[in-house]
């Protein structure tokens, strides 16, 4: 492509994003209609979102569908209609799915819908191209089982079309058989001033919320912008409860058991907190740990007992046994708790078998013990392997009682907490590293905080396929879920059995209420409790794969695979595939793991198309595209080509000084080793000369941070980094942005670029580094990170290092560390780790550049950028 012929493209889509209003802007797609519609039945919930938008251009122009749905929900179902034709998602397995999308990609088109953003939320994305003056209809349905906590079941709803719809309607009707006793709205748009716009109707068994605002309404309400609505509605209700047997609903030859039984005495616990305070925990972490069990310890009974365990390389009592949660107790464990800091590295094997043993020192008739962990990072000391951890808690537990596994902030390996927790009849759940933490934590302890009963057996006659029907622990205020299908669809030969232990007593509950055919179905959801059972028993058998290996894990991972086709959901065995009707295009969207987003980044296309309507710009190369393979994305995962690290490696700042402070992350130890490079030099960050490749930066000559930084890769490819721009050159291309656009490039010889707001990541070989742009402290400069190194090869240069170790030699008045078999003095400093746009504060052993390089910093001074 001419060069010239790029820029003015460039230039003029600029031009358009810097002085457009976006009001304006999204005036050219219309977005005429909006509908939610969800309908709950035994408390399982089927939302449709249809959203029917308008080209109003005299030019064809791509058209997004952007919506957020609940994590616990699975797509079942993706429609877009244009000009009468309808292009349905299909799901298939992974393995199917992977080679359309290795097709696509080969062809420079998208992949990856779906996303986390958020605690209880991922959001779906996708486009299409939209003739001048056409439509497109949107259609997307997801189903879940609500869960009920602390006595109710909540129904989320995100409505965020990003603009004022015209004909904008939530519609959601909730039919329970045994009664509703109370409905409740929360969240962002249920405020004063949308109170007209909400409509609440109740009748015994059904209930009927609307949600009706006008344009007005959507631009000038509290949680509104210019944009029109962004927000939840939340619906919160529970059933009538007049059996303490449960009520089991039959429909089409399936049932549903809900075992929910009130007025039962509470069961004294026996419950230890163990408690990481390494290092890592930090600042607020730390102190909304201590915030959070202070308000526990208030609310234990005085029949309770428990105990306190602290951890990092060393583990702290409180005291060697259980203790009665008196009041003079709760006093004392109060002080301890006010008086727990951070500190070490992290041995959580050796915690928790502290924990069995507390437990187990303590055994008491009619009692429930519970184990609660509260960790923010991987084992780093004592027992690091997980795999063996995992073994010796479970045989240390031996099934007796769960252990629950609380996962603070991003950093935590969440997986292995999560099989932990699952094999020792626990769950794990992730506390979100934000101001209400500690109410996080403490609304976990609420649910656990009341046992009612132990050891639950529920045993049915006349019914198949059952879903898990045996259960360690009830609290009060959940409820016990069990499925299955009528064996030979007859109902009167049905009767349930329940068996459990109420504070030392065995007692039995006798045949359910039992409710034949639910009516009042809406013919689209008249299998709905077929599809409740299949979507409870694809959820447990992926629990269920978690804890198998060998020819067992490979049934349950099939029987799974079976049903998340049969009933098309998005689970994570199966993708998503949607083919557009613009040459075939295909997308693929995968369920994102807990906490992370979707590991397929978004590629660009192989033509040239300025996206209008849009605030994103999108740059494509003449040449053939190279897309971004799958190993080469960003984040913690590790391709066949390299070695990806995340940001194991990274520059940080200290508070003060005329110096650049570099932070490398040591095997085997929580606390990183830092070390300082005077401001102002040229400096070689990364090289690796038999690839060609090569990154340089220039320090800026008063404060800290890079003013500029260049790559270089195969004499070819020519990178320019600035605070205030973007310039790439090639043997045939020229492009040269501002920060602020979003673009996209791909070239051969692996070379892919992508901008955000503030961030660029470079993909060049087997390297790939992001750099940020950071406007703080008075100051605008730059920070590169390298996220993945090649698997072979030695690199060199300020980066070059990413594999040291080192040992503690001495400690107390004069810290020595042993690095590279020779004792180096350190300092215990901290710095602001500005290669994430929070800025956190990290510990870590200062020494000197020399020792730790093993070079002088002449050898990394360069003449030229």
């Amino acid at each position: 492509m001419d060069r010239g012929v790029l820029k003015v493209i460039l230039l003029a889509v600029f031009l358009i994003s810097a002085t457009s209003d976006p009001v304006t802007k999204t005036q050219d797609v219309n977005i005429y209609s909006f509908y939610i519609n969800s309908t709950v039945t035994s408390r399982y919930a089927t939302t449709i979102i249809t959203s029917r938008v308008a080209n109003r251009l005299n030019e064809s122009q791509e058209i997004f569908f952007e919506v957020k749905i609940p994590k616990n929900a699975f797509i079942s179902k993706f429609r877009m209609t244009i000009d009468g034709k309808s292009y349905d998602g299909v799901v298939k397995e992974k393995a199917d799915a992977q080679q359309q999308y290795s097709r696509a990609v080969s062809r420079g088109q998208s992949a990856g819908l779906i996303k986390s953003v958020g605690r209880t939320l991922e959001e779906f994305k996708t486009s299409v191209n939209v003739a001048a003056l056409s439509k497109v209809t949107f259609e997307l349905t997801y189903e879940e089982l609500l869960k009920r906590r602390l006595g109710k079941y909540e129904l989320l709803i995100n409505a965020q079309p990003m603009q004022a719809v015209k004909d904008f309607k939530i519609n959601v009707h909730i039919h329970e058989k045994p009664g509703i006793s109370f409905l409740e709205l929360k969240g962002d748009l249920s405020t004063n001033d949308l109170a007209n716009a909400i409509k609440t109707t109740r009748a015994d068994k059904d209930a009927w919320v609307t949600f009706f605002p006008t344009r007005v309404q959507q631009k000038s309400c509290k949680n509104c912008d210019k944009n029109g609505l962004k927000g939840d509605l939340l619906i919160t209700y529970d059933v009538e409860r007049q059996n303490p047997n449960g009520e089991m609903t039959v429909s089409n030859g399936y049932f549903v058991h809900n075992f929910a039984p009130s007025g039962l005495p509470r069961i004294s616990k026996n419950v230890v907190f163990i408690i990481d305070r390494s290092g890592s925990m930090r600042g607020n972490k730390i102190v909304q740990t201590r915030l959070a069990l202070l308000r526990i310890l208030s609310d234990l009974a005085e029949d309770d007992h428990f105990g306190l365990i602290t951890f990092d390389s060393k583990i702290k009592l409180w005291k060697r046994e259980l203790l009665k949660a008196t009041e003079a107790n709760l006093e004392d464990a109060k002080s301890f708790v006010k008086n727990i800091v951070d500190r070490g590295a992290t041995d959580i094997n050796a915690a928790v078998l502290e924990g069995v043993k507390m437990i187990n020192r303590h055994p008491q008739e009619g009692t429930a013990s519970i184990l609660i962990l509260l960790t923010d990072g991987d084992p780093t000391t004592g027992e690091t392997n997980t795999e063996r951890i995992m073994s010796n808690v479970r045989k240390a537990i031996e099934s007796k009682f769960p252990l629950y596994c609380l996962g603070f902030g991003y950093d935590v390996n969440f997986d292995f907490l999560t099989k932990m927790s699952l094999e020792n009849n626990g769950v794990a759940r992730r506390i979100y590293e934000d101001s209400d933490a500690d109410l996080q934590l403490q609304g976990f302890y609420d649910e656990v905080a009341v046992p009612l009963l132990t050891d639950i057996q529920l045993n049915y006659i006349g019914v198949s396929n059952l879903t898990q029907n045996n259960f360690a622990l009830y609290f009060n205020g959940s409820e016990i879920v069990v499925s299955g299908q009528i064996t030979d669809n007859n109902v009167e030969s049905i009767s349930t059995e329940v068996i459990a232990i109420s504070k030392g007593n065995k007692v039995t509950y006798h045949d359910a209420v039992i409710t034949k055919d639910v009516t009042d179905v809406l013919p689209e959801h008249e299998d709905f409790m077929e599809r409740l059972w299949a979507y409870l028993t694809v959820k447990q058998l992926l629990d269920k794969q978690v804890l198998l290996e060998g020819p067992e894990k490979e049934a349950v991972k099939n029987e799974s695979l079976k049903l998340s086709l049969k009933y098309q959901f998005v689970t994570p065995l199966t993708s998503m595939v949607v083919t557009k009707p613009q040459e075939g295009d295909v997308e693929v969207a995968d369920k994102p793991k807990e906490g992370k987003e979707s590991h397929r980044p978004p590629v660009s296309a192989g033509s040239h198309r300025i996206l209008s309507g849009t605030p994103s710009l999108k740059v494509m190369s003449s040449r053939p595209v190279s897309p971004m393979p799958p190993d080469r994305a960003r984040g913690h995962r590790k391709g066949s080509r390299g070695r990806i690290i995340g940001h194991d490696v990274t520059m940080r700042t200290d508070a003060g000084g005329n110096s650049n402070r570099f932070m490398l992350a040591a095997d085997g130890q929580s606390q990183p080793l830092c070390f300082d490079v005077l401001l102002h030099h040229k400096l070689r960050l990364l090289e690796d000369s038999s690839r060609e490749f090569y990154i340089n930066g220039e320090s800026q000559t008063t404060r800290r941070g890079f003013s500029k930084i260049a790559f270089h890769y195969k004499k070819t490819h020519n990178l320019t980094i600035t605070t205030n721009s973007i310039s790439y050159r090639n043997d045939q291309d020229n492009v040269d942005l501002l920060w602020g656009q979003n673009f996209a490039l791909s070239y051969t010889d692996g070379v892919d670029l992508i901008t955000t707001h503030n961030k660029i990541n470079v993909s060049m070989g087997d390297f790939s580094v992001s750099v940020l742009l950071h406007k703080n402290d008075g100051g605008v400069y730059l920070w590169p990170a390298v996220q993945q190194y090649p698997q072979d090869g030695s690199p060199t240069g300020i980066f070059g290092k990413y594999n040291i170790s080192y040992e503690k030699a001495h400690e107390f008045n004069n810290p020595t560390l042993k690095i590279m078999d020779k004792n180096v003095n350190a300092t215990w400093a901290h710095v602001k780790d500005f290669t994430k746009h929070s800025t956190p504060n990290v510990h870590c052993w200062l020494v000197p550049f020399d020792d730790v390089m093993n070079r002088k910093i002449s050898d990394f001074i360069v003449t030229q950028i």
